[in-house]
């Protein structure tokens, strides 16, 4: 399925074997190789992945065992050159093709889909703990794929899927995990930077574009083609986390590849997209770049864009600066593919912010469905 700007591959949890439908390494070993992974030719070409960070990934579905939801949401990102999946963040993109696929495949009890309208499907997201609202259009009776909604990173139009996502820091939570909207922090033999670390959708470092050397304006290749660079910013994500308090050593950065994601971010600024189209500064609050897995994405992570719209209404925090300040309810942002509007709805409790839930709008449909043949997995 694609969700968003993401691809992978959807399995409902009964139809995997018995050996993979628990975690360990009987499961990790036979996603790797239906994704075709580790690929030293970093390819995919004998497996089902697409050699990027937003098409080596893996969802697993199954009706929910938690109450007031309808199904249980499993994701891992799957490594690309090394024998990894990553299970311990979200895909914000592919949480918009989850309620399409619980409907399709009869997680859904039938009387809960009208024959047109919308069916609100409530999805509890397994790695994080959360809840996700997803608002399927259903006609027929069947989930709606086609309409005129263009979503900048994807070829083409389809229908509108709004996503909610329900408090994404829990009370009791730190969104901001050293208890600061802005903290210094230093990179031994690179520099001090000034950034915001944020656990809202995912955890997520923001620096200042400038402050890096970069403009905001950034496209993947002008990033991807710059190893020493890649390397550097994978050098302040590690230690990123350490401050984070999501590992205890830089070393342990490798076994943790999805999380913490690293973005940097500027003031408005004229561009044009991978794709050939000017974006006017006029019509963005702010310019974000964002890598993935070791890699700039080529629009925005879901995720990501949760940590965004969140920091982005509050105030102090490097986003919200950037934007302008203030208390804001949604942003606009560039990326490299074009530009994505989200909405955040926070308040002060007791001295404390908290995100109540971020909304935006993505699309999704079904790619393929049907059979996946893999080789003696559990004895290669």
């Amino acid at each position: 399925m694609r969700g968003g700007t993401s691809k992978g591959i959807f399995f409902n949890l009964a139809d995997l074997p018995a050996a993979a439908r628990s975690p360990g390494a009987a499961r990790d070993q036979l996603l790797l190789r239906i994704i075709g992974s580790p690929d030293p030719y970093g390819k995919h070409t004998d497996g089902m992945g697409g050699a990027t960070s937003s098409t080596s990934k893996s969802v697993i579905i199954s009706a929910s065992q938690k109450p007031g939801h309808d199904v249980d949401y499993l994701f891992g990102q799957v490594s690309i050159d090394k024998p990894l999946i990553d299970w311990s963040g979200n895909c914000g993109n592919l949480s918009s093709a989850v309620g399409a696929f619980a409907i399709s495949h009869g997680l859904i009890d039938a009387h809960r889909i009208p024959d047109n309208g919308i069916c609100e499907v409530h999805i509890w997201q397994a790695n994080i703990g959360k809840t996700i609202i997803n608002h399927v259009p259903v006609a027929n009776g069947e989930v709606q794929e086609s309409g005129d909604f263009e979503l900048d990173g994807v070829a083409f139009p389809a229908a509108e899927i709004p996503v909610e996502f329900i408090n994404p820091v829990d009370a009791g939570e730190a969104i901001f995990p050293t208890g600061n909207t802005t903290d210094e922090l230093h990179v031994p033999g690179i520099g001090s930077f000034q950034v915001t670390m944020i656990n809202a959708g995912i955890p997520t470092v923001f620096l200042q574009a400038a402050d890096l050397g970069y403009t905001g304006t950034e496209r993947q290749e002008m990033i991807n083609a710059d190893e020493q660079a890649l390397q550097r910013l994978e050098t302040i994500r590690a230690h990123a986390a350490v401050r984070m308090g999501l590992i205890q050593h830089i070393s342990q950065a490798t076994g943790r590849q999805h999380t913490p994601k690293i973005a940097f971010c500027a003031e408005p600024r004229d561009y044009d997209t991978s794709g050939g189209r000017s974006i006017a500064a006029s019509d963005i609050d702010l310019n974000v770049r964002a890598l993935s897995m070791g890699r700039l994405h080529h629009a925005m992570m879901g995720t990501a864009a949760v940590a965004i719209a969140s920091a982005a209404a509050i105030p102090g925090s490097l986003i919200n600066s950037i934007a302008g300040g203030g208390q804001r309810h949604t942003v606009t942002f560039g990326h490299p593919s074009g530009k994505l509007k989200a909405g955040a709805a926070v308040q002060k409790r007791d001295g404390e912010w908290q995100i109540d839930k971020v909304t935006m709008s993505r699309s999704a449909r079904i790619l393929m469905e049907g059979w996946v043949y893999v080789p003696d997995w559990q004895n290669e």
